[in-house]
């Protein structure tokens, strides 16, 4: 399943930052930030719960750029 979520980021490397911790989070394929768009396109693995790991990918995210935000 993909979702797209929107995102408020201040700068390019900090979305890249975004995007590795989202990455790297259990239950996500893939993901990638558009800083020009600001928007998370997210990819789950399957039997993943979309909820909860988007609430990690937040804190995962918050973890390398604390002034960032997903809204979910």
């Amino acid at each position: 399943m993909k979702k797209t979520y929107k995102i408020e980021v201040d700068c390019a490397n900090c979305a890249n930052k975004m995007e590795e911790a989202a990455k790297a989070t259990a239950g996500v394929k893939d993901a990638t930030v558009n800083f020009m768009t600001l928007k998370m396109n997210v990819e789950f693995e399957d039997n993943a719960e979309v909820k909860a790991v988007m609430q990690e990918v937040l804190k995962n995210c918050k973890k390398v750029e604390d002034d960032c935000e997903i809204f979910l």
